[in-house]
C-alpha cells in the first residue's frame, strides 16, 4: 500500500500524507520513495539552494539529501514531528555542511596561498651588521704583524692548511703554526671575545 490514504476534503479525492510515505519507505518501498521524491524535491531543492547558492553544488548536496532520506527513513518517528520538518531538517544540516566544507577548503587554499608569497625582508640592518664586523675586523687585522696577517689571510681568507702555508712562505710548518697561534689571540683580543 502506497502510504497511507488520508481523504482530501475539497475534492474527496485520496491524497497521501508524508508521513505515510515516510513509514513505507523506511520499509524500502521505492515506489514510496518515488512518490515522496516528486512531492517534497522542489522545496527541499530550493531551501538548499538559497543555502548554498551554486546550482551545480545544490544539486549534489539535495541529492545527497535525498540520500540520507532512503538511508535514514526508518529512524524518522511520526510521534516527534511532521515529516515535512524531518526532512527539511536534513536538507538544512547538509547544506549547512557543505557550506562549513567549501569555506574551509577556501580558507586552506588561502592560507597555501599566503604561505607561498614571500615576505619582503629589510635586509638593510643586515648589512649594517656585517659592514661593521667586517670594519672591526680589518681593524684588528690592521693591529697584527706582517708575517701574523700574511698566515692568518692564507689560512682563513685563501682556504690553505697549515702545510700549504708553510710551503707557500717557505718556511717550517711550527712557525706557521706559532704565527698563527699568536696572530689569533692578538685578534681575539682585538675584537673583545670571551672563550
Amino acid at each position: 500500500m502506497l502510504g497511507r490514504v488520508v481523504r482530501d476534503v475539497e475534492t474527496s479525492e485520496p491524497s497521501v500524507t508524508l508521513e505515510g510515505l515516510m513509514v513505507d519507505v523506511a520499509t524500502g518501498d521505492q515506489a514510496a520513495f518515488s512518490a515522496l521524491y516528486d512531492e517534497v524535491s522542489p522545496r527541499l531543492f530550493g531551501l538548499v539552494r538559497r543555502l548554498v547558492i551554486d546550482q551545480s553544488q545544490a544539486e549534489e548536496v539535495t541529492q545527497e539529501v535525498f540520500l540520507e532520506i532512503w538511508q535514514n527513513a526508518p529512524r524518522y518517528d511520526p510521534g516527534r514531528g511532521s515529516a515535512l520538518s524531518w526532512l527539511f531538517t536534513i536538507a538544512h544540516r547538509r547544506a549547512v555542511d557543505r557550506i562549513r566544507s567549501s569555506q574551509a577548503s577556501r580558507d586552506r587554499d588561502e592560507r597555501v596561498g599566503l604561505r607561498d608569497i614571500p615576505v619582503p625582508v629589510d635586509t638593510v640592518p643586515e648589512q649594517v651588521e656585517v659592514s661593521i664586523e667586517h670594519e672591526k675586523v680589518a681593524r684588528a687585522l690592521g693591529g697584527l704583524t706582517e708575517i701574523q696577517r700574511q698566515a692568518i689571510s692564507l689560512a682563513y681568507y685563501g682556504g690553505l692548511s697549515q702545510s700549504e702555508i708553510a710551503d707557500r712562505l717557505h718556511v717550517p710548518l711550527g712557525t706557521v703554526k706559532t704565527r698563527l697561534r699568536d696572530g689569533m689571540i692578538r685578534l681575539r683580543d682585538a675584537l673583545g671575545v670571551t672563550t
